[in-house]
């Protein structure tokens, strides 16, 4: 891959239906006020050249080392930039690097794109790059980690903007994961996230409010791209719905990332408002904590199976999410590149309560627990499968976790003991191989530092994505991803899963959103009209 042309801009039964259709058309009690407010023009509104988005969790951080949901990502790659980068069809192209390829089984030669600076002017180096990759691999709770075999090591050549990336076994997929390595000035890289926002972006970081949540993005003057159509991108953490509603439609707001049901049938044919649908990538499950003793009802998969059997997976699509959704098929969602199905999720109460009397364990007491917007109507999916549960005698406590709170430790079983956590989990490369890298490669060695996922180590199934992740053939490494994708299916990981549709929603004025199956987007192609 390479280029020496500048870059192309590039609860069932309770229903929150009443309360969203109360607030999109009475409006006023719910309207936005103070820090939104302030940020707008004369007339109450965005001004002209200016991008109001509305978040549905909080961006606690510019950098992407542990704040990675989806709309988190969009506003990141604004400021900071990575060697590549994903496009339509979840393509990899050339970001700060003009050349990106296999030059050996074990080695890629980058060479950085000329004349590429950071907002203060000064240029990226080859020192940045190794820098960044050092700093990610000190990060202890990072998914980022987990999607890569290994991290490669910046090996300098002669030519101070070429480099070699070199690994100990062939990472065939490094230009895709390389897009997830954002750059920054080596000496102002720390192994944390960072609170400053310098990066070569086409937005530099004029306010900030980490704390709210809340960022003000201007144009940035020694941009070494393009000009962006935007002078300002304005970012609001509005954690109801019913607001975000509301501000939507009075115009406070311009786009609103990742609707729930309901404010998508609010927001359906009102004037001034576009809705964004596509397919995701992004696997949504109950998955199950790995991390329980061996006596545990829940280290037996029978136990697991039998939960799986009281869930009505098709009434949660239909009646919860109201078909927002697609049933998963599999252990990753289908759609994937190197994805296989390897079955479904069936619902028969009686078979889970006549198995779990089978068992011992008919009298199980289960938390759950999830942090809010971790998906589109969380609380409802949760409260509904509670009750499923309870049909057959299971007892749910629910804990659900505010965003910025401490439900990192308690994944890594340092909070306190749960049962199943609701959790999505995206593909940044559209590929299977690192969603299978990332939740199901769990090692004793990670599990040492707690970056297993949810404690899920299995050895054979390790070695078996390990031996895919180095295939350089690509029919030999699908016929190998297709095998564990079913070993691993037979382990029961999830209660339940799903794969959430792309949806946001946006005013007329806004053009050429370009929202991938990441739901994700590229704010240098976004542009206003009016």
């Amino acid at each position: 891959m390479t280029s020496d042309a500048a870059l192309d801009p590039y609860t069932p039964g309770i229903s929150r239906r009443g309360l969203l259709r109360w607030g999109a058309l009475g409006g006023g009690s719910l309207a936005l006020g103070g820090p939104l407010a302030a940020c707008a023009g004369p007339t109450g509104l965005p001004g002209p050249g200016t991008l109001t988005l509305g978040l549905t969790r909080s961006l606690v951080s510019l950098d992407n080392k542990l704040n990675q949901f989806d709309a988190a990502v969009t506003v990141q790659r604004a400021v900071r930039q990575a060697l590549t980068t994903l496009g339509p069809g979840l393509k990899p192209r050339l970001v700060l690097a003009d050349r990106f390829e296999m030059t050996e089984p074990t080695a890629w030669t980058v060479r950085l794109r000329k004349g590429v600076r950071y907002a203060d002017g000064s240029p990226v180096t080859v020192e940045d790059v190794d820098t960044a990759l050092r700093m990610y691999g000190k990060v202890n709770g990072s998914f980022l980690l987990g999607l890569f075999p290994e991290l490669p090591e910046v090996e300098k050549t002669a030519d101070a903007r070429t480099f070699r990336l070199r690994t100990e076994r062939p990472v065939p997929i490094l230009d895709r994961l390389m897009a997830n390595i954002h750059i920054t000035p080596a000496d102002a890289n720390k192994p944390e996230e960072l609170q400053s926002g310098l990066g070569s972006g086409p937005y530099r970081v004029a306010r900030a409010n980490s704390g709210a949540g809340e960022y003000t993005l201007a144009r940035n003057p020694r941009y070494w791209g393009p000009k962006p159509p935007l002078e300002t991108v304005r970012v609001r953490y509005v954690p109801e719905e019913s607001s975000r509603v509301v501000a939507l439609r009075s115009g406070e707001l311009d786009v609103v990332d990742t609707l729930s049901p309901d404010a998508a049938e609010q927001l359906t044919g009102l004037p001034g408002v576009s809705l964004e649908r596509g397919d995701g990538v992004r696997v949504c499950q109950l998955f199950y904590n790995f991390r329980k003793p061996k006596n545990h009802p829940l280290s037996d998969p029978r136990v697991r199976q039998a939960l799986a059997y009281a869930i009505d997976g098709e009434a949660l699509l239909r009646d919860v999410l109201a078909d927002s959704a697609s049933p998963l098929r599999g252990v990753v969602p289908t759609n994937l590149d190197g994805a296989v199905e390897t079955g479904s999720f069936t619902h028969d109460p009686a078979r889970a309560r006549a198995l779990l009397r089978r068992h011992g364990a008919d009298n199980l007491r289960l938390t759950f627990m999830w942090e809010s917007g971790e998906f589109a109507g969380d609380a409802s999916v949760m409260e509904a499968v509670a009750d499923m549960l309870g049909d057959v005698g299971v007892r749910v406590t629910l804990k659900q976790f505010q965003p910025g709170g401490d439900i990192l430790k308690w994944r890594q079983g340092r909070g306190g003991d749960w049962d199943v956590i609701g959790n999505g989990f995206p593909s940044p490369t559209g590929l299977a191989l690192t969603c299978l890298q990332g939740m199901y490669a769990g090692t004793a060695e990670k599990e040492r530092t707690r970056e297993a996922f949810m404690g899920y180590v299995f050895p054979k199934i390790a070695d078996g994505i390990e031996e895919a992740s180095v295939e350089v053939d690509d029919a030999e490494r699908q016929r190998k991803l297709a095998a564990v994708q079913k070993a691993i299916w037979d382990t029961w990981p999830a209660l339940w899963g799903f794969v959430p549709k792309t949806l946001l929603a946006r005013r007329g004025r806004v053009r050429d959103v370009g929202l991938l199956p990441t739901n994700s987007y590229d704010l240098t192609a976004v542009h206003l009209e009016g």
